[in-house]
């Protein structure tokens, strides 16, 4: 049975959450963009021993300006010795050099407030995925309104991205899922009905792994 932790609020998630990361000093810690990690962020130390796997990027690939840039949102809240991110343009070398350096430690995760998708994974993708250049879905796009409020409509929402994939997510060592804010609450409830992997609801790829747990606040 998946391990639910209740917290006070999103700044108390945060500083326990970072509290484990530090005991682990993971050699590979992977990480979403977006709202959701901001509190572990901030209440992270510096990580010199640790390398950012970023889960994704768009395509095309903005400038670390853009205020929707993974990369950029990476170099702004995240001090580790490397940030890594996918390139669209060889995403299999993705999953050669994680696999070379160890594998990832901890995945810290988050699911998309109406569809679940997690990374830029749309519902409907396959368990044994991979990295690779996917299509973001409508509904996802629509989710990254809120995500990144300087989109002033879809339009602008890149319609592709580089992503993980959900085999890259399972192989993780250990995963911890991160849900709060209104926004969240169906999301939390739609993920506590699964028991399993359903593709529907990719972020219930989380009840496929032995070490995992959801980390939710109001």
């Amino acid at each position: 049975m998946t391990d639910v932790r209740e917290f006070a609020d999103a700044d108390e998630l945060g500083q326990t959450l970072a509290a484990e990361i530090v005991d682990l000093w993971p050699a590979l810690l992977g990480c979403p963009g977006g709202r959701s990690l901001l509190t572990t962020y901030r209440a992270l130390p510096e990580l010199p021993e640790t390398t950012i796997v970023m889960m994704d990027e768009y395509v095309p690939v903005p400038p670390t300006s853009a205020h929707y840039s993974c990369r950029g949102f990476a170099e702004r809240n995240l001090r580790a010795r490397e940030i890594w991110l996918p390139d669209p343009d060889d995403p299999d070398a993705y999953e050669e050099r994680i696999a070379a350096a160890g594998g990832i430690d901890l995945f810290l995760l988050a699911s998309g407030a109406s569809d679940g998708h997690v990374a830029f994974l749309p519902p409907g993708s396959p368990r044994n995925g991979r990295t690779g250049v996917v299509r973001l879905a409508e509904s996802t796009r629509r989710d990254n309104l809120a995500t990144f409020p300087e989109f002033e409509s879809i339009d602008d929402v890149p319609a592709h991205g580089a992503s993980v994939g959900l085999a890259t997510i399972a192989d993780a060592r250990r995963l911890r899922m991160v849900l709060h804010g209104p926004d969240k609450r169906y999301a939390i409830e739609r993920l506590l009905t699964y028991d399993a992997f359903d593709p529907e609801w990719p972020a219930s790829i989380i009840h496929d792994h032995d070490d995992v747990q959801i980390l939710v606040a109001p």
